[in-house]
């Protein structure tokens, strides 16, 4: 909860690689490692997982699935002890997760009896839950006192570049983050328009909601590997995704 004030702060569920994450930043803090280097780090754990699932060892798959969890939390911890916060850093490392999203689904279904399109939906749906963990937790990382300033609620404006990056790099990297995420981003701000209005949510919501978090995503899938349901890997998800409406509910209702 390095990106929230103490009275925001809440149990994450998908946030469990936190202090794995925090005590890797701390070892490569007076290093030359950057937290881009950690982002490229988590792609190469989740490239090692899909080879894992492809290869049918999913024990090997679930670790590499939660090591990359895991490292997924040090880039923005090293950026904080280093105090190299970065537009490139934030949607490179959301570009990663999207694309990992995708293969990894796609490995399961190479290597299953899953339908594609099923498949292809049931990314949808992961990506959809996804958004809409990230929107509420957005809106309370910049309205707590002190909190993360890299994230906007809406994103739709090319920011500018912080000391130490690059402005090219900033506007390449958020070109391909809004298209890989407009679609899904607009949907989620849709289906809940006024969300950004509420002064902040109570900690008990964003708990529940942390269930949507990619962590909790990935632990899932992490757990199913290796219990013989990678069959049921895909109906899961499409199922999943139908609480979306049931928590922007509770918000519209309880949380407002």
């Amino acid at each position: 909860m390095s990106k929230l004030a103490t009275e925001d702060k809440f149990l994450d569920l998908s946030d469990y690689g936190r202090s794995f994450g925090r005590l890797f930043a701390q070892q490569l803090q007076n290093t030359r490692f950057t937290p881009i280097h950690v982002t490229l780090l988590f792609g190469l754990s989740g490239l090692t997982a899909i080879y894992c699932i492809l290869e049918e060892q999913y024990y090997l798959a679930a670790f590499f699935i939660l090591l990359k969890s895991g490292i997924d939390a040090a880039d923005g911890e090293l950026a904080r002890l280093k105090k190299t916060p970065s537009y490139s850093g934030r949607y490179l490392d959301s570009v990663f997760d999207i694309v990992l999203n995708f293969m990894i689904l796609m490995s399961i279904c190479y290597v299953s009896d899953t339908s594609i399109w099923f498949t292809i939906l049931a990314f949808i749906g992961i990506q959809l839950q996804g958004t809409l963990y990230n929107y509420y937790y957005v809106i309370v990382r910049t309205k707590s006192v002190g909190g993360d300033t890299t994230s906007k609620i809406f994103e739709y404006k090319t920011p500018k570049a912080l000391p130490g990056e690059s402005q090219k790099t900033v506007n390449i990297l958020f070109g391909i983050y809004i298209i890989v995420y407009g679609v899904f981003d607009k949907i989620i701000h849709a289906l809940d328009k006024d969300a950004y209005k509420v002064k902040t949510f109570p900690n008990w919501f964003m708990t529940l909601l942390s269930i949507y978090g990619l962590g909790f995503q990935l632990l899932i899938i992490a757990v199913m590997l290796p219990l013989g349901l990678i069959e049921f890997i895909v109906p899961f998800f499409i199922t999943y995704t139908l609480m979306i409406i049931a928590l922007i509910c509770i918000r519209k209702k309880i949380v407002n």
